[in-house]
């Protein structure tokens, strides 16, 4: 195959032109994507194949990726191939990868021959433009025989660089949620230390046994969607406002490795210790308690009660029990019926900054401004 070879900075991968028929025959389609009474059927995915595993998960549950959306856009697309005249049906390039490593003789000047890989092509940007192109096909296919499909080939790269890959590609509000962002900080070399902390302080208080919020959080590939309190994003930025405050103090005490789990067992022992107070409306439906705003203003009032008493660990959710004790007085406010009056505001913002000031004003701690 007749391929041109790309260098940028550390990275090599390869830009080939495919006949339509002959791509579509190459690639593999993790999602089911819908025609006019035709379907394309996802490709069986090993359990060991990592990235392909993972934009699945991504594109059965984004909304972007629903059976509704995706019949509409692939319908666009189709009737774009079918109109466009003079301009060029495909314009922007296809992304694929393979695990494989091919092989490439240059000819001179970074043109050259590359092997195919012996498996299909994963399709890492570009899956409707293909779909849309498939049942083209079926459509008119001397009309598109004549397409030749622009691609970029990565090859013999990890699961990881093609997850960050499909990540920096997808990384828009219409695509992937933030919420589905936070799993991959750990996976993406471009991701802030600081952003990677909060999010491992997500995850612990996820699957974590001794975690007062163990599988309430709504994230990607987690359990029933049943029961949960809070989207994995907006705990996320809580923790990450905490973490960023405190980040040089986390870098000079020996960073990520040996503070994370200093600073889940304080949000652990401070959750303990406000459900304990507030047991009569802790995960009750009609307390909001553990909605969202208001386990955001928790995190908030946590941050500065950590600031403030963290050590020793020794015996700390009992001396903040004691601290959060006026809190019981509190609990009647918390329920459903009349909340937003109670708390009155323009807005959520404003409502969670107004019960941080309401919780730490009863239990007498100091929220710092900013």
């Amino acid at each position: 195959m007749l391929a041109t070879q790309i260098r940028q900075k550390d990275g090599i991968f390869y830009f080939v032109s495919y006949p339509a028929k002959e791509l579509l025959a190459r690639v593999r389609f993790i999602s089911r994507f819908y025609g006019d009474g035709e379907q394309i059927a996802p490709s069986r995915i090993a359990q060991d194949d990592d990235i392909a595993q993972f934009i699945a998960r991504i594109e059965r549950t984004d909304a972007a990726f629903q059976r509704g959306l995706s019949q509409a856009k692939v319908r666009q697309l189709r009737n774009f191939y079918e109109t466009a005249v003079t301009q060029p049906p495909i314009p922007g390039t296809v992304l694929l990868f393979t695990s494989e490593t091919l092989r490439y003789q240059s000819a001179g000047d970074g043109i050259g021959h590359m092997s195919e890989p012996s498996q299909k092509f994963l399709i890492i940007d570009g899956q409707h433009r293909l779909a849309a192109l498939y049942f083209y096909l079926q459509d008119r296919p001397a009309e598109a025989a004549s397409i030749r499909v622009p691609c970029m080939i990565f090859d013999g790269r990890s699961e990881d660089f093609a997850t960050e890959m499909f990540v920096i590609i997808n990384s828009t509000p219409t695509r992937i949620n933030k919420s589905h962002l936070v799993d991959l900080y750990e996976k993406v070399s471009w991701a802030a230390p600081d952003r990677k902390f909060a999010a491992r302080l997500v995850d612990k208080l996820y699957r974590e046994g001794d975690s007062p919020l163990r599988y309430r959080v709504n994230r990607l590939g987690g359990r029933s969607q049943r029961d949960k309190w809070i989207l994995q994003a907006e705990l996320f930025n809580e923790l990450h406002r905490w973490v960023r405050a405190d980040w040089r103090k986390i870098q000079v005490s020996g960073g990520s490795a040996k503070n994370v789990d200093k600073y889940y067992a304080a949000i652990r022992d401070f959750l303990k210790a406000a459900k304990a107070v507030l047991e009569d409306a802790w995960g009750k439906e009609n307390y909001m308690v553990t909605k969202p705003v208001t386990i955001k203003a928790l995190i908030r009032v946590a941050t500065a009660l950590a600031r403030e008493d963290a050590d020793p660990a020794d015996g700390r959710q009992q001396r903040w029990e004691k601290r959060l004790a006026p809190w019981g007085e509190l609990v009647r406010e918390f329920r459903e019926e009349g909340f937003y009056e109670r708390f009155a505001a323009k807005g959520e913002v404003e409502r969670v900054a107004r019960i941080q000031k309401d919780l730490a004003r009863a239990a007498g701690i100091e929220i710092r401004k900013g």
